[in-house]
Formats: structure tokens, sequence, C-alpha cells
């Protein structure tokens, strides 16, 4: 698809007719769906599948307003960024997570931390909803609101084919500030010992939505889970690794 969509990018910027434009947007609907399908589409009225796809079209279209390929960035990582851009600031317009949730979300970031030093081990879903005050119900719909607020939130170092490596990725930028004086191979490093320490599960879903691209939907379907479990799990990953980075920052502070 890749190469595909560079050719009808690289066709469009040196002769952008309505036709060629079209033709753009058909080859790239699959990579629009992709990132849809890469976030658990919130409870929302403004928020369907189909509004956030639409939304995604819309980056899809600046990007091919504004693509050079002269500057030799493929189209596929410009669209990707233009896109996963649109979706955010969409997201973030609607308030689609409270700010109570947001707190509630930091307060979870931080139990997780918390516990694992007073464990000496990762606390499982029970501890960390004990230590908050939550039922178990409510703290796996808190892991899908960390799923849908932080997965969009990575920014990923894309190919020439757009993939993304999740080792190439800083998940915030309140960890990109964290680490301004760590080189970032030491940062690669440091996430890929973090990465280890996550159970063979954590691991195989991180690579699969990651390194594979796969939608929640698809990952769910390969492992025998429902996609809203897929979300819990792919948000208490992500808590618990900016969790991790977040303590490194204060003990380097």
């Amino acid at each position: 698809m890749a190469h595909d969509l560079q050719r009808l990018a690289e066709e469009h910027a040196a002769n952008p007719t309505p036709e060629n434009r079209e033709a753009v947007v058909i080859a790239a609907v699959p990579l629009v769906r992709s990132l849809v399908g890469r976030i658990s589409v919130p409870d929302h009225m403004l928020a369907t599948r189909e509004d956030l796809e639409n939304v995604g079209l819309l980056g899809l279209l600046q990007a091919l307003d504004n693509y050079d390929p002269e500057r030799g960035t493929p189209f596929v990582s410009f669209a990707y960024g233009r896109i996963r851009g649109a979706l955010v600031d969409y997201l973030r317009s609607i308030d689609v997570l409270p700010r109570e949730r947001r707190r509630r979300l930091a307060e979870a970031q931080r139990a997780v931390e918390t516990l694992r030093q007073m464990l000496g081990a990762e606390p499982d879903d029970q501890d960390v909803a004990d230590y908050l005050g939550l039922s178990i119900a409510d703290y796996h719909k808190l892991l899908t609101d960390a799923q849908r607020r932080f997965a969009l939130s990575l920014h990923d170092t894309t190919g020439s084919d757009g993939d993304q490596a999740v080792l190439d990725t800083i998940p915030n930028d309140e960890a990109l500030q964290a680490f301004e004086q760590v080189d970032r191979e030491s940062l690669q490093d440091y996430l890929a010992t973090l990465i280890q320490e996550l159970t063979e599960r954590e691991q195989n879903i991180l690579a699969l939505y990651y390194y594979e691209n796969l939608t929640l939907r698809e990952i769910a379907q390969l492992l025998g889970l429902t996609e809203a479990r897929i979300s819990q799990i792919l948000g208490k990953i992500l808590v618990t690794l900016r969790g991790r980075l977040t303590s490194t920052r204060s003990f380097a502070a």
C-alpha cells in the first residue's frame, strides 16, 4: 500500500487535479481506518467510528495539500502525523475525557508506581483498584480511558513503509522533557528494559499493536479476548510505562 500511495501522492503533487486527489484519498482510506481502529471509540454522540474516520480523512487532505516530495519524507509518514494530529485535536475539542477523569487517571498512574515499590513487583488490577478505592469494573473503565488518551499521543517513528516501533517512541511531551538530558539511545534502552518486565501476554499485545499495527478488534480476535479487554490491557501497559518514566524523572531531578 505504501508504495502505491507514495506514487499517487507524487502524481498529485505534480498535477493536483480532482481525479488525482480522489485517487490518493481512496488509496489512503485503509491507513485512516487503521489509525481509528487503534483507539477504543469513546461513548460520545460526536465520536462514532464514522465521525473519527471523517476527521482522519480531513487530516489526510491537509497532509496531501502540504506534501512536498522533494523534501524526501515518505507520504505515509507525513500523512500519519497529520491524521493522528487531527484525531487528537478533535477528541480534545469534544472533551471526551473530562477533567475529573484525567485527574483519576493521573492518580492511577501514581498508584501503580507506588504499589510497585511497596510490593516489589507489578501490582495486579485488584491491587490498584483497592488502593484507589474503586471497584474492579470502575478501574477497568479507567484503563480504557488510558488507552484512549495515551495511544494516539505516542510519537511514532515511521519508516518508508510506515512501520512503527514502540522503542523509537516517547510516550508524551512530559516524558520528553523528563529525559531532555538523556540521549535518545539511552532512553530506548531504558524503554526496552521496562518492556521486558511486562508479562508475556502484555509484550505480545504491545508488539501486535505497535509493530504489526493491528487494530484493537484484530488483536481481540487473534487472542480470543474482547475488544474492551484488549483496550484495558493496553491502558494498563501505558499507565505502567508512563509511571516508570515519571518516577525516573523524579529520581534524576
